[in-house]
């Protein structure tokens, strides 16, 4: 199959239009359906990789204190989000307790070094080994890394343990609020400029490359 670098198609109706530049801002929806083609990334390509280094400190902030306060045979201990899917584990709610570890600490944590990795070397002007591959990965994953999905799972593991749990206004607690809110502006990034930014240099040498034209 041959690219044609200066025509998009639209996902909604299926229809071509000829790209043009866009201003600062600007988003391009199809006339016929009204899905969004394209936007101008403007100042998000460059603020993504220090959200996503900031994202990943305040992960790990979140999981290495203890979150919720559990008590167990009248002894009382404090433990992170991840001890928390253990003692899901153990009261026989494993099926939970992997819901709430792959929505709250492996598809987050994925998401995150995936995109880590692809804007580092993409930044170097280097395209990375198993690009397409990792492009295709933050697609799929992309669903499950929602803020709403990743606060769902939280949701979860403190009601399922609310009986014997008490959440830890703490450090954890903190940390897993400013966490939401940079997962909100990363997420938002289309894995569609990543086509963009790595073929930038194969377009510059052809066609113009931006914005729509019915």
């Amino acid at each position: 199959m041959r690219e044609v670098p200066d025509l998009i198609a639209c996902e909604g109706c299926d229809a071509l239009y000829r790209k043009v530049s866009l201003r600062r801002g600007e988003i391009a929806h199809c006339p016929r359906c009204g899905t969004e083609l394209d936007r101008d990334a403007g100042r998000q390509r460059e603020r993504i990789l220090p959200l996503t280094v900031a994202s990943l400190i305040m992960f790990m902030i979140a999981n290495s204190f203890p979150i919720v306060e559990i008590e167990l045979q009248g002894l009382r201990s404090q433990t992170t989000l991840f001890g928390a899917v253990l003692s899901l584990t153990t009261e026989g709610m494993s099926l939970v307790a992997m819901l709430v570890l792959a929505t709250t600490i492996l598809f987050p944590l994925l998401q995150l070094l995936f995109l880590l990795y692809l804007l580092l070397s993409l930044r170097k002007q280097h395209r990375p080994a198993g690009f397409r591959w990792l492009v295709r990965a933050m697609q799929n994953l992309r669903p499950w890394g929602m803020v709403e999905v990743f606060l769902l799972g939280v949701l979860v593991a403190v009601v399922k343990l609310s009986n014997m749990a008490t959440v830890i206004p703490g450090v954890a607690l903190w940390a897993f609020g400013v966490l939401t809110v940079l997962l909100t502006a990363v997420v938002s990034f289309n894995p569609r400029h990543f086509w963009q930014m790595a073929f930038a240099g194969d377009d510059a040498s052809g066609k113009d490359h931006k914005g729509i034209s019915p």
